[in-house]
């Protein structure tokens, strides 16, 4: 049996996307199990303003310039073919259906960790995908 590709997702909205993220994800590709990271560039969080949003095509613009030389490192606008807002778990189950030959895992920040509580659907996040956090200035995993 063929092992499944392991896929790390940072989401975000790239406004713009600048060297912490890109520190981030080739981290996460050179240093842990992961076989590439893909960023989901976001039209819309729902718990955040959209206001001062570059348009969507130019943040994947941006972010496609920023990984042309990076081998494991891929831009993707799923979400811009999603239904607005976006939900973290409904990106998850689409992109589970359509790549069974992959296993996805959410890179996330600890930061996330204060309002998680929030998200759509957060505790079958929690239980159906891998999380790998990475250590954010002024919060933690307590």
């Amino acid at each position: 049996m063929k092992q499944k590709k392991k896929t790390g997702l940072l989401f975000g909205s790239f406004n713009p996307i600048h060297s912490g993220h890109l520190i981030l994800a080739n981290f996460m590709a050179e240093f842990t199990d992961l076989d590439e990271v893909w960023l989901v560039v976001s039209p819309h969080n729902p718990l955040k303003q959209k206001a001062g949003l570059l348009a969507d095509i130019h943040r994947l613009t941006l972010v496609r310039l920023a990984l042309e030389d990076q081998r494991k490192l891929k831009a993707t606008n799923i979400e811009f073919k999603m239904p607005k807002p976006s939900y973290t778990i409904d990106t998850l189950t689409w992109l589970y259906d359509k790549y069974p030959e992959r296993e996805f895992v959410m890179i996330c920040g600890t930061d996330i960790f204060s309002h998680f509580h929030k998200w759509k659907n957060y505790r079958e996040i929690l239980h159906q995908y891998p999380l790998y956090v990475y250590p954010r200035p002024g919060s933690s995993l307590e």
